[in-house]
């Protein structure tokens, strides 16, 4: 269970921002299980002039994946007529599950976010880049951990007063699995956000 600006969600690994239980539902892509013994150490950026290796170059654009994901949520939040469609571009498997039924929930009920989310610290893991059969899941994956922020952020009910929990923690940490379903036609923009899980560990320092 994660917690969306201190409200319970009932999307393990969704972004913390705001959110009521709600039931399950089905996807048409099933999260991606990422084999340890495909999966490689995250790249050490190295100064260098030659081109980034294929596993460098994932890693760089699953993170400004996880990012436009952060952002996108952030927005569509904040404007309870905003259509959740455009979450296609920035989530699918389970992740596109939860956040669709979220947002759509919140606008229902009046609710909006104020203020942006941080992302205060952001670490591959790992990069997997077997596409050797994705109708069976086996795709290109990043696993990335993120610290994020949301100290400036609140969420107002149709009332406009705050709904948001007193003991809320603004800072915590989610880890992200990014995967790609289209990297053979698209290795540089098909990466979108699947899965997320908690992480039991010290927040980081708020940004």
């Amino acid at each position: 269970m994660t917690y969306r600006l201190g409200l319970k969600s009932w999307a393990t690994g969704a972004l913390v921002l705001a959110a009521v239980s709600a039931c399950g539902g089905t996807t048409t892509d099933s999260a991606p299980a990422t084999s340890p013994s495909a999966a490689t150490a995250p790249p050490k950026a190295t100064p260098s002039t030659s081109p980034a290796s294929p596993s460098e170059a994932a890693a760089s654009h699953a993170s400004s994946a996880v990012r436009r994901y952060f952002s996108t949520i952030d927005r569509l939040a904040q404007d309870p007529s905003s259509d959740t469609s455009e979450l296609n571009s920035v989530t699918t498997s389970s992740e596109l599950t939860a956040e669709t039924r979220f947002l759509e929930g919140q606008h229902r009920r009046g609710e909006r976010q104020v203020g942006t989310t941080k992302v205060a610290k952001l670490k591959v893991q790992s990069v997997n880049l077997d596409n050797s059969d994705p109708a069976t899941g086996k795709i290109p994956t990043v696993v990335i951990d993120v610290c994020w922020d949301v100290t400036g952020v609140d969420v107002l009910g149709k009332s406009g007063k705050s709904i948001v929990s007193v003991n809320r923690p603004n800072t915590g940490w989610t880890r992200y699995t990014v995967a790609n379903y289209h990297f053979a036609a698209d290795p540089s923009d098909g990466w979108r956000v699947a899965s997320g899980q908690d992480l039991k560990q010290a927040p980081c320092p708020a940004s």
